[in-house]
């Protein structure tokens, strides 16, 4: 009965690390800022590491539905 919202949690959470993960790559490849104002490094960091939790949790949701 769950399995229909956990499938569209996982989908969304999945794709949207992904998308974090991978724009957040392009912006560090190209030295543009990731977040205007605030430290390069710490920026960055910090959007890897929400990227990957977001994908972790979606890849939960989608194998565990």
């Amino acid at each position: 009965m769950e399995s229909g919202p956990a499938g569209f949690a996982g989908t969304a959470f999945t794709l949207f690390g992904g998308a974090l993960l991978l724009w957040t790559g392009a912006r560090a490849v190209l030295g543009a800022p990731v977040v205007e104002g605030v430290n390069p490094r710490a920026a960055v960091c910090l959007s890897l590491l929400f990227g990957a939790g977001a994908l972790a949790a979606g890849l939960w949701l989608l194998l565990g539905a």
